[in-house]
């Protein structure tokens, strides 16, 4: 399948890549100009795009649309809003109007009713919005909310659902690995799930 990946060039998105590749799939990096990719594989197909100004056509060709893209902690609210809550939405929408067969967000732990009180909340509640939007498009998706991520490459052994601690720990490597799964399994359809390096 033709995957497009947007964070395709973050610590997860990297990972993610090279499981697509190790599944048969064929991975389409989305990146914007001045993006360093050297941390892809040399034939791993690029496609231009930015999440805060998305075109028509980003999503054309592709089967599947994974978004493992985010802000980054260095970033301001507006920042947030611009690409975990409106550049994801964008993505969404683009995505059905290509007719995309599957959607995976990967999204976080509380984003399914996020905690005024939290010092993520912001974060959370763009993240909320964005969850929101994908099950409200017709798409067929799957939602993967990760636990506190290290940068760790993880065994591959771990929880989902209502075993997950939510203060535990998700390696990097094995969320990749999970969206990866996302991508193939239908079981996942229509869920959002916690998860969890165990």
């Amino acid at each position: 399948m033709n995957i497009l990946v947007a964070g395709a060039t973050g610590n997860t998105g990297k990972r993610l890549i090279g499981e697509l590749i190790a599944n048969g799939h064929s991975p389409i990096a989305l990146v914007r100009d001045g993006s360093d990719t050297n941390g892809l594989p040399e034939d791993v197909t690029l496609r231009r795009g930015d999440l805060t100004d998305l075109q028509d056509g980003v999503c054309k060709g592709c089967d599947t649309v994974v978004f493992a893209a985010g802000s980054g902690g260095d970033t301001g609210p507006e920042m947030t809003d611009k690409v975990d809550r409106d550049g994801a939405k964008r993505l969404i929408d683009l995505a059905a109007k290509e007719g995309v067969k599957r959607f995976v967000m990967l999204s976080s732990v509380g984003a399914d009713d996020p905690d005024p009180q939290s010092e993520l909340a912001h974060y959370l509640n763009a993240k909320h919005e964005a969850d929101e939007h994908l099950k409200a498009s017709g798409l067929p998706y799957a939602i993967l909310r990760p636990v506190r991520l290290t940068d760790e490459d993880g065994t591959r052994d771990i929880l989902l659902g209502d075993e997950v601690d939510p203060k535990a720990e998700a390696a990097r490597g094995d969320v990749a690995a999970t969206l990866a799964r996302a991508v193939d399994d239908d079981g996942w359809l229509g869920k959002a799930l916690l998860m969890q390096s165990a």
